[in-house]
């Protein structure tokens, strides 16, 4: 074990896995010897190479065109969006191409060693154009896999996992934990399972959903509703497609009550999919209306950030509105 922070914990993940596949590129905007705006792949060029990790123009499209090449043809390919709010230029290639390359060839061809990384999310006084939580559009599209860490540990042990999936992924790294999350993470090889939540606090009262940086929020909240007496059963996503549906549930049974924090705007969020299953699936034992609470239904303000963000108390203020309903 080892004392990393979440950016060492990919690049430890990067270069385990080109180590030990010789196949294995990763490109993007400035990650070569300039090891990408976070530093997320440092080093890995004078490793590995210029013809295995290497910058790419400024091109999303471009970028993501490339990587649904070289997969097809039995590369594995680690392609990096710069942010995930410039990830939209690449939408069509992502799903229209990435996610039905399997389908569309009977299955005779795919892109399955493809991952996109991408930072998301707010927190760094970035602006609208740098702070956005844009996976709620990715989670529609069939043939894709969209999976968030919350730390350090998680992060090297789900992009382990990923590089190494059959099918397309796409990886959103909450970038304001990039330094600020370190924890104890292995030196060595280590996966954790796509499409599998944990369940990280058992509790009683209130289940509490998030993925990403806002696990740390919804952890703050249940930390203030325990003081009010009120056990709050915490889960964290990890994997939104597919979603873990039966962890969830079974939680919910449990507690009668669901709380879903994230940080995308609230309308056409991810939490309403979960709410619109778990009231199918728990109907009968919720005790009150499952409660959302996410961003703001505006563009990411700059000034504004911290009354856009989804906090602690907003979600205590949630908590406690549910439990007394």
């Amino acid at each position: 074990m080892a004392e990393m922070n979440m950016l060492q914990a990919i690049n430890s993940a990067l270069r385990i896995a080109m180590e030990k596949d010789p196949s294995m590129l990763v490109f993007g905007e400035d990650v070569g010897h300039f090891g990408g705006v976070f530093r997320a792949t440092s080093g890995l060029q004078d490793t590995f190479g210029k013809g295995r990790c290497f910058n790419t123009p400024l091109t999303e499209q471009g970028i993501a065109g490339f990587a649904n090449g070289l997969a097809s043809n039995g590369t594995t390919a680690v392609a990096e969006i710069q942010f995930a709010d410039y990830i939209f230029p690449a939408f069509d290639q992502i799903v229209n191409e990435s996610a039905k390359f399997r389908y569309r060839s009977g299955n005779e061809f795919d892109v399955g060693g493809l991952v996109y990384r991408t930072p998301y999310g707010g927190g760094i006084n970035g602006g609208h154009y740098h702070s956005q939580s844009p996976e709620a559009y990715f989670t529609q599209t069939p043939g894709l896999k969209v999976v968030v860490p919350r730390n350090a540990y998680q992060a090297k042990g789900l992009l382990l996992a990923a590089i190494r999936d059959k099918n397309p992924v796409v990886f959103f790294e909450p970038k304001r934990l990039y330094r600020a999350s370190v924890g104890e993470v292995p030196e060595g090889d280590y996966e954790l399972p796509l499409g599998k939540a944990e369940v990280v606090r058992e509790g009683k009262h209130i289940t509490l959903v998030a993925w990403g940086a806002q696990m740390e929020i919804i952890e703050k909240a249940a930390d203030m509703a325990e003081k009010e007496g009120i056990s709050c059963e915490i889960i964290d996503l990890r994997t939104l497609a597919p979603w873990d549906v039966g962890t969830v549930a079974e939680s919910v049974k449990k507690t009668g009550r669901l709380l879903v924090n994230h940080e995308a705007p609230l309308t056409g969020g991810f939490a309403g999919e979960i709410a619109a299953t778990i009231q199918e699936e728990c109907f009968l034992y919720l005790e009150s209306p499952i409660a959302r609470v996410c961003g703001l239904d505006t563009p990411y303000p700059l000034i504004h950030e911290k009354e856009y963000m989804p906090d602690a108390l907003k979600t205590f203020e949630a908590i406690k509105a549910s439990v007394n309903f």
